[in-house]
C-alpha cells in the first residue's frame, strides 16, 4: 500500500518528511522496554510542522480569549529570538470577522503585516474552533489508496506534560483533499509550542470495510487459552534484569519475528509457542506488559 505526500500549499517545501519511530522520549524505563507499546507508538507515521529547523511558534491562551502566536528564530549561536507577535481576538456572533494585531519584536525581520499573517496561516488554523481549540498544520497532505482512510490524532503514548488534549478524526483520503491539521484543545493559560525538528501529531492509514465481532467458539477459546499457557510458561524461562532491577525478555520479538517469517513464506496455522530464532539474542531487549 503506498500513500503519496503531497507539500504544504501555503509554505511547499519546507518541513521535516512523516517517520516512523517507537520510542518516546518521557517514558519510563519499564514502558520503553515493552515491545506492543513500541509497535504502538510507530503506527503510523509522525507529522511534523512546516517549519526551517531554526524557526518555532508558540500559541498562547490568553484568559481574555485571546490567542497569542509568537514566532521565532534562531541565530548563529542557536539562541531563539521572538521575530514577531499575532494576537488574534475571536469574535462573538455568526459573522466569523476576527480582529489581529501584529507586533514585530525583530526590526529587522523579513516580513511586512501581510507576511506575518500568512505565516500564522501557514501554521495554524481553524483558531477558537471548539472554544480553546488551535489547529496546527502539517508539511504534508496524505493522498491514500482507493479504500484507506487518514486518523489524525496527537503523538501517541507521548506523556510530557503538560499534556494537551487533542481530537482524533477520521477523513477518506482516497477522495476528500484534507488539508493535514492536528487540533488540540487549549484552557486559558495553556501554551503549546512546535519547531522544526518535533512532531506535531500522528497519522494512521486504515481500510475502509465493515468489522463483524462475534462470540468464539469453545475450540476457539481453548486454542486461545493453550496459546497463552504456553506462551507466559517459555516466557518466564527467559527474562533478563536490568541493572536498575527492571526484567525484560526478547520472547515476543522472538515469536513475532518466526510468525512474521511464516507468513510471508505462506506458512499456515497459528503462531509457534515455544520455539524461538537462535539469531533474537541480538535483537533489544523488551518487556511484555
Amino acid at each position: 500500500m503506498k500513500v503519496l505526500l503531497v507539500p504544504n500549499q501555503r509554505r511547499a517545501g519546507v518541513g521535516k518528511p512523516p517517520a516512523t519511530e517507537n520510542r518516546r522520549a518521557w517514558l519510563p524505563q519499564q514502558a520503553r522496554f515493552c515491545p506492543v507499546l513500541e509497535d504502538g507508538s510507530k503506527t503510523g507515521y509522525l507529522v511534523y510542522p512546516p517549519l526551517h529547523d531554526h524557526e518555532g511558534f508558540q500559541v498562547r491562551y490568553l484568559p481574555q480569549n485571546v490567542f497569542r502566536f509568537t514566532f521565532f528564530v534562531e541565530d548563529a549561536t542557536g539562541q531563539a529570538h521572538r521575530a514577531f507577535i499575532v494576537d488574534l481576538h475571536p469574535s462573538s456572533g455568526t459573522g466569523g470577522f476576527d480582529e489581529q494585531e501584529v507586533v514585530f519584536l525583530d526590526e529587522q525581520a523579513p516580513l511586512d503585516q501581510a507576511g506575518a499573517l500568512a505565516m500564522v496561516d501557514a501554521l495554524t488554523t481553524n483558531v477558537n474552533s471548539p472554544p480553546g481549540g488551535v489547529g496546527l498544520r502539517g508539511a504534508f497532505d496524505f493522498l491514500t489508496p482507493e479504500g484507506w482512510d487518514t486518523i489524525f490524532t496527537g503523538v501517541l503514548n507521548e506523556q510530557q506534560r503538560p499534556h494537551l488534549p487533542s481530537l482524533t478524526v477520521r477523513v477518506e483520503t482516497d477522495w476528500y483533499p484534507q488539508n493535514t491539521e492536528f487540533r488540540y484543545i487549549l484552557q486559558p493559560g495553556d501554551v503549546i509550542s512546535a519547531g522544526g525538528s518535533g512532531p506535531i501529531g500522528q497519522v494512521l492509514f486504515v481500510p475502509r470495510e465493515a468489522v463483524e465481532v462475534g462470540d468464539a467458539a469453545a475450540a476457539d477459546i481453548e486454542r486461545f487459552r493453550d496459546a497463552q499457557r504456553a506462551y507466559w510458561e517459555e516466557r518466564a524461562t527467559k527474562h533478563h534484569t536490568t541493572n536498575f532491577g527492571a526484567l525484560y525478555t526478547y520472547h515476543y520479538r522472538d515469536l513475532q519475528k518466526v510468525w512474521r517469517e511464516e507468513t510471508a513464506h505462506g506458512a499456515a496455522g497459528a503462531p509457534p509457542a515455544t520455539q524461538a530464532p537462535s539469531s533474537a539474542g541480538n535483537e533489544r531487549g523488551s518487556s511484555e506488559a
